[in-house]
């Protein structure tokens, strides 16, 4: 039996389950001598901007005890050198390729939303709502309900493929936000960015990130990010793609049987450059083991006791 790994992501259709995650891929190329980038269910590029941004200055990634913290601060190339020189590339591959943007106000969202949609090669966009909206004081977007669902709109008025909308873990109700989101146009949501952490120098008596705090990944956040990948599943009624600490096949299959239709795959992809594949064949291996015919019927098949 060949198991059938292909899920729905509201109108997009993916091979498999196993996405890239934002700001761990690059823009594919990177990786195309160590795996098969067309066996992938989708690739998420690096986080884009209206203008080129060099991110935050050195040393701006820290390991941690299972995990790093990162304050790349979303350095990348701006939307349009993106669509001149690295699109050409992408469109040729045979995995969807999904633009991540962000913004400093809801404006640059929506104009970003803008250059994108109907671009040959670009299958959909997840909009990260974690960045601080400029115009109230620093507050991230995905931080207030009605500010998230205010971007969304934004974003869906000038974008018309599939949009997913990426959600924070740094609120106090997960489910409040992707509720919004979804009113306001989200196909889809994916969760969760990452945690905001620091580290901390003890023989210079300074953080060691000169951003001071980052943004903490990798296994350490796995409970987290998949209890609120559960929550937020039985929330909405749009996909779900899981992140967080998801580094082998048994890590993506707890996220779908907890509701996810899709995972991405970050951290792990510095660790060990070929986990996707790994875990594609994983998942598929798992299936066939268990005579289960399509990963669809694992979604969200977890059974909680009732006492």
């Amino acid at each position: 039996m060949n198991p059938d790994l292909s899920v729905d992501m509201g109108r997009l259709r993916l091979k498999n389950p196993v996405m890239t995650a934002s700001g761990t891929f690059g823009y594919a190329k990177e990786f195309e001598s160590l795996l098969s980038l067309d066996r992938l269910g989708a690739v998420v590029v690096k986080g884009l901007s209206l203008a080129p941004s060099k991110g935050n200055p050195p040393p701006r990634i820290v390991e941690t005890a299972c995990g790093m913290l990162n304050a790349i601060g979303l350095e990348n190339v701006g939307v349009d050198a993106f669509i001149r020189e690295k699109l050409p590339y992408l469109a040729k591959l045979e995995a969807p390729v999904l633009a991540n943007i962000y913004g400093t106000d809801i404006e640059s969202y929506a104009e970003l939303a803008a250059r994108l949609d109907g671009i040959e090669g670009i299958s959909g966009i997840e909009v990260n709502i974690s960045c601080p909206n400029v115009k109230q004081g620093g507050v991230a977007f995905g931080a207030d309900a009605h500010t998230a669902q205010k971007v969304t709109q934004a974003v869906r008025r000038r974008y018309q493929g599939p949009l997913i909308v990426k959600l924070s873990p740094n609120v106090t109700d997960v489910t409040l936000i992707a509720r919004s989101v979804v009113d306001g146009g989200a196909d889809a949501v994916s969760l969760i960015n990452t945690l905001t952490g620091m580290a901390v120098d003890i023989h210079t008596r300074r953080p060691r990130l000169a951003n001071i705090t980052g943004g903490l990944s990798g296994p350490a956040i796995k409970p987290v990010a998949l209890r609120m990948v559960w929550q937020v599943a039985q929330a909405v009624d749009v996909p779900v793609i899981g992140i967080g600490g998801i580094m082998n096949a048994e890590d993506a299959l707890e996220f779908i049987i907890a509701g996810a239709s899709a995972v991405q795959v970050g951290t792990a992809n510095f660790v060990n450059p070929r986990c996707t594949m790994e875990i594609i064949d994983g998942i598929e291996d798992y299936l066939r083991e268990k005579g289960i015919a399509s990963v669809r019927e694992l979604v969200g098949s977890i059974e909680i006791p009732r006492f």
